[in-house]
């Protein structure tokens, strides 16, 4: 009996270690089937596999040695790098943006959350814009670096940044980041030396102009129409000069600098409108607005005042003979929950070239030489008053604009915290300029 019960035993066990050979050579097949499908056949099952898990160690190693190259180079760009996971952690970053970012208590390999490393509004609204679009967004801000220390915290230097965002797997996020502080300065330089360069400027211009003037009493024909020819370049010339001031000097000022009070929409509209109506009379233009009746807003009046007519001059100077300039306003996005005062401009013009629309408010953009002809009226000798040349637009004077109006109203709404788009209206095909300014229920008047 007992060597039957060998026997048994034996039978058993070579049967249970057949079955895990098989087992085995399975699962062999089945990693190499996953390593490598062109694996020869001739080797032994356990010789393929030796041989492809050395030659996936292989792939490992380089692979690694890829990461770190492409790590060393990311930790020494001349750009920031973050990398935040889906909880808003911060898993890395490299040296630029640690000095960007005024990055000091953080040590690789340390997670922590973004907003106890980097106190940034406009960073965390980037990571939660990229992470919620699931595409490439981009924000430019002025970053002002805090730190524990108040002696120290004033003598931080703010900077200018300009983030990319990036959307990774798993709900991470990568955002890179560039040093503007360089542009801006060289941007401040430039407009500080043609501001001096304006003021300098401004003096022997209105000499010459006096001296014009004075020649235009005393010439006769054909004298005389060089004498208005060059008082009229001299007055564009003053005009691009006072114009250019203008601009310094609204960016130079504040939000906080404006005097805002409540205005009256349509009032404001008709105001600019008889400004200009005796330039509008010489093309047979009129005026047509819709709207409520009394819409009310807080703005400066000034500032507001200056920007309607710059662009009632563009509309002016681009519209046809015998057209209407179509002005709309309303409250939206309801009237009975308003946020903001939109301003619709339409003039029967033909409009801009789609190839200029994104450059229009650019300083001295000038369009197609189409749209800045003006479709006026040719005589040389219809001429504004030299009283009204004194309220209107330096554009207006001559047949050549400036190339900073619309650059101003641009400054002007954005001063407001509005916004201003240019495009063609698509019923009419003229220019249409749209405005939104901020709106406050409590200035509404019956």
């Amino acid at each position: 009996m007992a060597f039957l019960a060998f026997l048994l035993g034996l039978a058993v066990g070579i049967g249970i270690w057949l079955w895990r050979q098989s087992q085995l050579k399975r699962q062999i097949q089945q990693l190499l089937t996953a390593l490598r499908a062109d694996s020869e056949v001739s080797l032994p099952a356990i010789s393929r596999l030796r041989r492809e898990i050395a030659f996936a160690t292989q792939q490992q190693l380089q692979l690694e040695a890829e990461l770190e190259n492409w790590q060393s180079v990311v930790r020494q760009a001349p750009f920031g790098y973050l990398r935040i996971d889906e909880e808003n952690q911060l898993l890395w970053c490299n040296r630029q943006a640690q000095k960007l970012l005024n990055i000091q208590k953080w040590e690789p390999g340390q997670t922590r959350l973004l907003l106890e490393v980097v106190r940034s509004y406009e960073l965390d609204r980037l990571v939660e814009q990229t992470r919620e679009q699931q595409q490439p967004c981009q924000q430019d801000w002025v970053f002002h670096p805090t730190s524990p220390d108040a002696l120290a915290t004033g003598n931080q230097v703010s900077i200018a940044l300009r983030g990319y965002g990036w959307p990774l797997p798993d709900g991470q996020v990568g955002i890179f980041l560039e040093d503007r502080q360089v542009l801006v300065e060289l941007s401040r330089v430039r407009d500080r030396w043609v501001s001096d360069l304006a003021h300098e400027l401004r003096t022997p211009l209105t000499s010459i102009s006096l001296v014009a003037e004075t020649l235009q009493d005393r010439l006769q024909p054909p004298m005389k129409q060089w004498s208005n020819r060059l008082l009229n370049e001299v007055n564009r010339l003053i005009g691009l000069v006072q114009d250019w001031l203008d601009l310094s000097q609204m960016e130079a000022n504040s939000e906080n600098s404006l005097t805002c009070k409540p205005l009256e929409l349509r009032g404001m509209i008709q105001s600019v409108w008889q400004t200009l109506e005796p330039i509008a009379q010489q093309k047979q233009l009129h005026l047509t607005y819709t709207g409520p009746d009394a819409l009310w807003f807080e703005a400066d009046k000034s500032l507001l005042y200056r920007a309607l007519l710059n662009l009632f001059d563009n509309s002016i100077k681009y519209s046809f003979p015998k057209g209407e300039i179509r002005v709309e306003g309303k409250l939206l996005p309801a009237e009975d929950a308003p946020d903001c005062v939109q301003l619709d401009i339409i003039d029967a013009g033909s409009g801009f070239p789609e190839s200029d629309l994104p450059y229009i408010f650019e300083r001295f953009y000038r369009a197609d030489p189409a749209r800045s002809r003006p479709h006026s009226i040719q005589d040389p000798s219809i001429e504004a008053s030299s009283e009204l040349l004194h309220t209107l637009p330096s554009s207006s004077s001559t047949s050549r604009g400036t190339g900073l109006g619309l650059a101003i109203v641009q400054k002007i709404v954005l001063a407001h915290g509005g916004t201003i788009k240019a495009s063609n209206h698509p019923e009419t095909g003229g220019a249409w300029m749209q405005l939104d300014l901020p709106f406050r229920a409590d200035l509404e008047r019956s």
